[in-house]
């Protein structure tokens, strides 16, 4: 069994850096793609041709597009983002000092999210069929249904329009005291939280049901064992991995969700650097901005992949 859990383990492994090889190709020429010519924009609309075709050159731009893909390629290998087209400083720079309040950003919400989601999703599916249970499903499949900016829109509509609570636009210059710091993060951690939380509730809630209907659950119950304790003593163990999976399958939607929150709240983060970057056709910056997203949801996944296997009871 140990040799079979070890195969499927490395086999997934294996999928992943396929994968990971693909999603780098086809990030690549599809900035490649955007509509534009990149010297031109940096030059401005007064360049003349042989300047457009110099600062080419000098970017390699005139190069065959599988040439500079193996050349990006080879850099990100190496660890050698590139230099921004933009900005002329190394991608790393500038990604690093975005990178770390995404990051924040990220943690935060996990640890709001998922104790919220654990405390709802496992109440829920001890009280299934009561007037809580139906209530928080309700919720939670209202707020699946409704995408992340028009949460966040909603968001500032009440907590900064009308109520005045909240400030619309996050920026950590402001930031002086620990109350500012809160204040700052609250509308983008709202969000993220209302749209990954919903998700990872439903499925802890699921596990948990399916868990609680198999024999030897019932037979505590039958032995007179006290539903908390059935939960938390028989089933809940036996559907820590599933749930564990619900949570990393959750909040890799942060990926995408992030990168909206942070365009809407003006955060100070890496997506919104990325989108910044499009707009002045900076292709290291968006091609790199864009890897680090796919590597971190790949490893989330890979990570939800992984722990399903660990906690197949038919391998152990």
């Amino acid at each position: 069994m140990r040799s079979e859990v070890s195969n499927l383990i490395l086999n997934r492994l294996f999928i992943t850096i396929i994968t990971l090889l693909i999603v780098s190709f086809a990030v690549f020429f599809a900035t490649s793609m955007l509509p534009g010519d990149t010297a031109s924009i940096l030059l401005g609309q007064a360049a003349t041709p042989e300047a457009v075709a110099g600062l080419r050159k000098a970017m390699h731009l005139d190069e065959p597009a599988i040439l500079r893909f193996l050349e990006w390629l080879l850099g990100l290998i190496r660890g050698d983002l590139g230099t921004s087209y933009a900005n002329n400083m190394p991608v790393a720079e500038l990604i690093g000092r975005r990178l770390v309040a995404t990051l924040e950003l990220a943690a935060i919400t996990t640890l709001v999210s998922v104790p919220l989601a654990l405390l709802l999703g496992i109440t829920s599916a001890m009280l299934r069929g009561s007037y809580y249970d139906r209530i928080v499903t309700i919720i939670s499949i209202g707020v699946i249904s409704v995408p992340e900016f028009m949460v966040a829109t909603l968001a500032v509509l009440l907590f900064a329009v009308y109520l005045r609570w909240l400030p619309a636009l996050s920026s950590i210059s402001q930031v002086h005291t620990v109350f500012d710091l809160l204040k700052i993060y609250a509308m983008p951690v709202i969000t993220l939280t209302f749209v990954i939380s919903a998700q990872m509730i439903r499925m802890t809630r699921a596990a948990l049901i399916e868990t609680l209907k198999t024999p030897y659950v019932e037979m505590a119950l039958l032995k007179g064992a006290s539903r908390g304790r059935m939960v938390f003593r028989h089933a809940l163990p036996n559907a820590l991995g599933p749930i564990v999976n619900a949570i990393a399958l959750s909040l890799s939607y942060l990926v995408g969700g992030v990168i909206i929150v942070e365009t809407i709240f003006n955060y100070p983060g890496i997506a919104k650097l990325m989108v910044d970057a499009v707009a002045t056709r900076d292709l290291p910056l968006i091609q790199s901005c864009a890897m680090i997203f796919c590597v971190g949801y790949l490893l989330l996944i890979t990570m939800a992949d992984i722990v399903a296997i660990l906690s197949n009871p038919r391998l152990r």
